[in-house]
């Protein structure tokens, strides 16, 4: 045997190697249990303190009967303190009704808006009251405007949901559900699933802290009916005017330097032509949402940049509008860790469509035309 032939044979085997690590680490959505498909509704409120208070009985009671000094070989894992969608009982589950996916058809409302929340008991109401004047005051002016909010609880350990639908009933409005997942799935993996559910001609994900000011929704509109193509268009939040502002540069040098460092690693890897990807502010034309969405696969904090990839490689029309924004505490990202978690995320996602792990389906009319490759310059 030549050694031609015994290097090609290493080179083909690491070329293998490499497809099959990049094929385990690959994100892979995860399917809906049942329940995650059902929707809470301010109908459900009265249950749901029921089903909180009963569990806090349980717990109580568990916690009674529980030695206080650990057993050897016993399990010291805590215990969850609130009825989170892992927690909750088969009685409270099965009156729960599945919602039907409408992310096929035609839009039934104006405005789908779809938060993702994962224990934003305290930042959620603030965000909702906001949002809820603007849209109130929108629909008053203009009879023709309707909307509705898809809450997506990330598999929340607080009362995230009761909140929620609290809101819902202060407020008299039918058109907020909420959608619970039983596991935390992440905040791309809540957005994916919500888009599946929406009845909107347009589509706002925006994240449940507020720190975005949601009036802001108007210049995205304005921005995106001006830019839009056959009915496709993305509108993107942005902070990038803010960068010499005192909201970034009293920030620490740290937080500074990983946030740089980032960007140029999402210039080198990720789409070029966008200032701030990572802003929770974007706005989707339904056709727009209905190509993108179902070709998701990270379900991480980097899913923006594959939303963003995905929309630049089918040629949608992006357009960046300046925002007004503010740092709000309790952020869930930990600096550190998601910082390099996102950077990792990022090379698999370049690497899968490099590689051509990854295709999307082409916007092409023939539902049998050849799916084409994600490769190439964004």
């Amino acid at each position: 045997m030549s050694w031609t032939t015994i290097l090609s044979a290493i080179a083909l085997g690491g070329i293998l190697c490499v497809f099959s690590i990049l094929y385990m680490m690959s994100p892979h959505p995860r399917e809906a249990t049942p329940s995650e498909r059902c929707y809470q509704d301010l109908t459900h409120l009265t249950s749901l303190i029921k089903e909180e208070n009963d569990y806090q009985q349980r717990l109580t009671k568990q916690q009674s009967i529980t030695p206080a000094t650990p057993t050897p070989g016993a399990s010291n894992k805590k215990t969850k303190k609130i009825a989170g969608g892992s927690t909750r009982s088969d009685k409270y589950k099965a009156q729960l009704k599945p919602l039907s996916r409408t992310d096929e058809g035609a839009p039934t409302k104006t405005l789908s808006v779809v938060v993702p929340a994962y224990n934003e008991s305290e930042r959620l109401p603030i965000m909702m009251k906001e949002t809820l004047d603007f849209l109130k005051e929108k629909a008053h002016k203009d009879l023709t405007f309707s909307y509705e909010i898809l809450i997506v609880d990330d598999g929340s350990q607080d009362s995230t949901v009761r909140v929620a639908l609290e809101m819902a009933q202060k407020e008299d409005i039918k058109d907020i559900r909420v959608l619970s997942f039983e596991k935390n799935r992440g905040k791309g993996g809540a957005v994916i699933q919500g888009m599946q559910y929406t009845r909107g001609e347009y589509i706002l994900m925006v994240d449940a802290d507020g720190a975005t000011r949601f009036s802001d929704l108007d210049a995205l509109q304005v921005k995106l009916k001006a830019t839009e193509q056959d009915g496709l268009g993305v509108a993107v939040g942005s902070r990038a005017h803010m960068v010499k502002t005192d909201a970034v540069v009293k920030r620490s040098f740290i937080r500074n330097f990983l946030m740089y460092s980032f960007h140029k690693v999402v210039y080198i890897l990720g789409c070029r032509g966008i200032e701030d990807t990572q802003c929770g502010f974007k706005l989707f034309s339904r056709k727009a949402a209905q190509a993108i969405f179902p070709n998701m696969h990270v379900e991480g904090w980097v899913f923006d940049i594959e939303v963003l990839m995905i929309a630049q490689q089918l040629r949608i029309p992006i357009v960046e509008v300046p925002v007004a924004w503010q740092e709000i505490d309790g952020s869930k990202v930990s600096l550190m860790r998601d910082s390099i978690q996102m950077a990792l995320d990022l090379l698999i996602i370049r690497m899968n469509y490099l590689s051509g792990i990854w295709r999307i389906r082409p916007l092409l009319k023939d539902e049998k035309a050849e799916v084409v490759e994600k490769k190439g310059k964004c």
